[in-house]
């Protein structure tokens, strides 16, 4: 049997850090909002005839290779956690030989990792016949990336790669809820240039330091947050209108804001782009993720895209060719 899975990554517009439990549960309209794109994390897996489990990644040009599936539970270190972590918890009765692939740079802040993950245990799950509902998957998913990079996550990073399109991921006490926002895809994609800077030279956000401020009661912690689940909920509203003027106004206050509060999440670089953009007819512009590199997203007015795009480029950052993915996680048998 063969297995191959794809998912697109994301790009996140407002409601970033909140989206880690127990944060959301203090805030009012806690949402996150952020879109697929379709730049692909990607896996093959096919059934051997032995025990062997052998991990190949194309992105990371990295393979290890284990005896049988008990091997791989004893091992103490990994040179592929994901794929080893993800293939401990499902248990094949079969051997495999597992590829992993991502279309994401290095450091991008557009969860590439988080994608792979989903693709993963979606493909494994149809291997060992699981065949789990796709919100199981989302919360196994969540949980093994804690175990491996073994502070708290949030679960925003997920929700495009199992349903693609433009998301609001509802965080309240009942639960998350995944809502599309109805939207013209086309019309957003006349709107969006994605940069991509290089490699992130520090974390930008602690995200586990962040939260531990939060449960201690730290007040500027606290309002820091309360202005992030406005942002975001502004966002979410400004996007169901289609009001473009006010998403990018929002755009601009969410990095102000994060900029100011975290240093570390820009560099020179990005604030050329930001500055150099906004003359060339950039409504708004953030980075993705943790920041400190990786890519930046802007909002722009249609006629503008090219100036924007040509712009990047001369500053110096790459311009990466993306829309939005109307898809999330496709697996296929063969």
């Amino acid at each position: 049997m063969k297995i191959t899975a794809k998912a697109p990554c994301r790009v996140d517009l407002a409601g970033g850090t909140i989206d880690i439990w127990p944060l959301y549960l203090y805030h009012e309209n806690a949402v996150t909002v952020n879109f697929a794109v379709n730049r692909y994390a990607s896996c093959e897996i096919e059934t051997r005839a032995d025990a062997r489990i052998r991990l190949r990644s194309l992105d990371l040009k990295g393979e290890e290779e284990f005896d049988s599936i008990e091997a791989l539970r004893a091992a103490k270190k990994y040179r592929l956690p994901l794929a080893a972590y993800m293939v401990r918890y499902f248990r094949p009765e079969t051997g495999l030989d597992i590829v992993t692939n991502s279309e994401a740079p290095a450091g991008a802040g557009i969860s590439g990792s988080s994608t792979l993950i989903i693709a993963l245990s979606s493909a494994l799950s149809r291997v060992t016949g699981r065949r789990l509902h796709i919100e199981k998957i989302r919360e196994l998913s969540q949980n093994i990336e804690a175990q491996i990079i073994r502070v708290p996550t949030g679960c925003q990073d997920y929700y495009p790669a199992m349903y693609g399109g433009v998301n609001a991921i509802e965080l309240t006490e009942a639960g998350i809820e995944r809502k599309a926002i109805p939207i013209d895809l086309d019309e957003l994609n006349r709107r969006i240039v994605l940069a991509y800077t290089g490699v992130p030279r520090n974390s930008g956000i602690n995200n586990w330091e962040v939260t531990k401020l939060h449960i201690d009661g730290d007040k500027a912690v606290l309002k820091n947050f309360d202005r992030i689940a406005a942002i975001a909920h502004a966002m979410r509203q400004a996007l169901e209108r289609s009001d473009w003027n006010d998403a990018g106004r929002l755009l601009r206050e969410e990095w102000s804001f994060r900029r100011k509060n975290a240093p570390g999440i820009t560099t020179p670089l990005i604030d050329r782009l930001v500055d150099a953009t906004r003359k060339a007819g950039a409504a708004g512009a953030k980075v993705c993720g943790a920041g400190g590199g990786g890519c930046v997203i802007f909002l722009v007015e249609p006629d503008a895209k090219q100036r924007v795009a040509d712009m990047i480029r001369r500053e110096g950052a790459e311009v990466l060719d993306v829309q939005v993915a109307p898809k999330g996680v496709q697996v296929k048998a063969s």
